[in-house]
């Protein structure tokens, strides 16, 4: 898994709330474990019409917005199905960071997983942050994860909380299994002992 440290990167702005898993990736595009190739179908019903055209008003399709690295969003984003495809599809499209007042837990805990920073923020915090990403491409926003810091394009800073755990795996770039395999020379060790206590095993 990437590692997560420092971002900076422009801002879209998402201010809809109850945004559900099938609303980031339709069920379509469920037919495949691969995690790349699905930024294609990010929030696809809401970028393209039925003939597959881009719908110039959606703010993923607008020219300020179409590498955005970080999504300002309204509240309980993420809701609905646990389909980890929806944090893979945010990766795939550029997306590390994910902004709102709260998210679904399943998405939030996926996100981690998957190298994704969801930062959970206050109304008026969010609102503030909503205002700085209408810019366009001056809507440039730094995350320190160290730090625990958001600064704004004019320098103002917001602080916000996380999970200390998390905190280490995201910064270390530490999914399950790098979790796992930092316990390697332990399991190998145990597995030695297993064979020459119980070679019936």
């Amino acid at each position: 898994m990437q590692k997560f440290d420092h971002l900076t990167g422009v801002a879209a702005p998402m201010p809809v709330v109850n945004v559900d898993t099938d609303m980031i990736i339709p069920k379509d595009y469920l037919k495949t474990i691969k995690r790349t190739g699905l930024g294609k179908g990010l929030f696809a019903n809401l970028r393209y019409a039925e003939d597959g055209s881009e719908i110039p008003d959606f703010v993923l399709n607008k020219p300020a917005y179409r590498r955005a690295e970080i999504l300002v969003a309204g509240d309980n984003f993420g809701c609905g199905s646990s389909r980890e495809h929806a944090p893979w599809a945010l990766l795939d499209f550029g997306i590390r960071c994910v902004i709102s007042t709260s998210f679904a837990d399943i998405f939030y805990n996926n996100c981690f997983k998957n190298g994704i920073l969801p930062i959970t923020v206050s109304p008026e915090v969010l609102q503030l942050l909503l205002d700085d990403a209408e810019r366009g491409a001056n809507a440039t926003i730094s995350v320190d994860l160290e730090k625990q810091e958001i600064r704004g394009p004019d320098g103002g800073v917001v602080h916000f909380d996380i999970d200390p755990f998390r905190k280490h795996c995201l910064l270390n770039g530490l999914d399950d299994i790098g979790l796992t395999m930092e316990k390697a020379k332990g399991i190998e060790g145990f597995e030695n002992r297993l064979a020459t206590d119980r070679p019936w095993v």
